[in-house]
C-alpha cells in the first residue's frame, strides 16, 4: 500500500444538515448533494484542496455500503486536523465554526508542541482541530 489518502468520509445523520455546516456555516464549495437518484446513494463532496475530498455519507448509507452495524458514537475517537497559516487564522475559523453552529469543546491557545490550536464538534460530533505552527506553511 502507498501512503495516499484521498478521500476522508464522515458518517452523518442529517444531510442537509451538515451540508449547511460545512458549505454555508464554513464556507467549503461543494456542488451539493449528488446521488439523490440511487438507493442509499446521496452525498456530498468538498474539495480540500492537497488532492483530499471531504465526503458526508448518511450513517445508514454508509454502514450498509460498508457491511457494518452504523454506530452513533463519534466522539473522540479521530480528530480531523485544519492547518492554517497564523494564530489569528485558527482564532477566525474557531468563530465562524462556532457561528456555524459547532460545539467548541477547547478554546484555541499555545500548545506544549510549539502551535497553538482549538478544537470543536461538528453537528454530528466529528472532532476538528484548527491548528497553527510556525514549522508548518500552508500554500492558499
Amino acid at each position: 500500500m502507498k501512503p495516499r489518502i484521498k478521500v476522508l468520509t464522515l458518517a452523518v445523520n442529517d444531510l442537509e444538515r451538515s451540508l449547511a455546516f460545512y458549505r454555508d456555516g464554513l464556507g467549503l464549495p461543494t456542488k451539493g448533494i449528488i446521488g439523490q437518484e440511487y438507493e442509499d446513494g446521496a452525498v456530498v463532496f468538498f474539495n480540500m484542496g492537497d488532492e483530499l475530498i471531504l465526503a458526508l455519507f448518511p450513517a445508514t448509507s454508509l454502514s450498509k455500503d460498508a457491511g457494518i452495524a452504523a454506530t452513533e458514537t463519534r466522539l473522540g475517537a479521530v480528530s480531523i486536523g485544519h492547518v492554517v497559516n497564523s494564530k489569528e487564522e485558527v482564532d477566525a475559523v474557531m468563530t465562524q465554526a462556532a457561528g456555524a453552529g459547532a460545539v467548541i469543546t477547547e478554546p484555541a491557545r499555545d500548545r506544549f508542541w510549539g502551535g497553538y490550536s482549538g478544537y470543536f464538534h461538528d453537528p454530528d460530533g466529528h472532532l476538528w482541530e484548527i491548528a497553527w505552527n510556525p514549522e508548518w506553511v500552508v500554500e492558499d
